[in-house]
């Protein structure tokens, strides 16, 4: 079995809902989620929006693969009503928002997914909740407890 670290986030509609129906699939499809952080409420990233986001952090114990977990999250993300997914850093509003964090201690570089996740440290919506649930987890490249890795 695998710890797999996820981002969860949503900054439309029914936010709180999104996210325990995110969390209930993943449980369902992925596996056991053996942490879950508290819900924060945050700015929009990259992009100007009115509406704020809620976001989470989730580990999963699981034995799919990271590809499996990648292809597994997005079908959950259209099951929950996404569209689409941001392209070129072109990020908008979106009902639900679930990426791959950290997969183990595996470093991975692939043309659909890359571990560990390479804008997670400069996030602070990813890094608050996934150090409340895992601040002594080693970043696989930094070689690093995530909480020293908090900016």
């Amino acid at each position: 079995m695998a710890s797999v670290y996820l981002s969860l986030g949503t900054n439309l509609g029914d936010k709180t809902a999104h996210l325990q129906a995110a969390v209930e699939l993943i449980q369902k499809k992925i596996g056991d989620v053996v942490s879950l952080s508290s819900f924060i409420e945050t700015l929009p990233w990259g992009f100007v929006s009115p509406h704020s986001f809620l976001n989470a952090a989730a580990c999963v114990e699981t034995s799919l693969s990271p590809q499996e977990v990648l292809f597994v999250t997005q079908d959950i993300e259209r099951e929950l009503g996404r569209t689409h997914k941001s392209v070129n850093g072109h990020y908008t509003d979106r009902i639900i928002d679930i990426d791959l964090l950290l997969y183990d201690q595996l470093i991975l570089h692939t043309t659909e997914l890359e571990l560990p996740h390479p804008l997670m440290t400069e996030r602070s919506f990813v890094m608050i909740p996934l150090c409340e649930i895992a601040p002594n987890v080693m970043h696989p490249v930094f070689h690093r407890p995530l909480k020293e890795l908090m900016k």
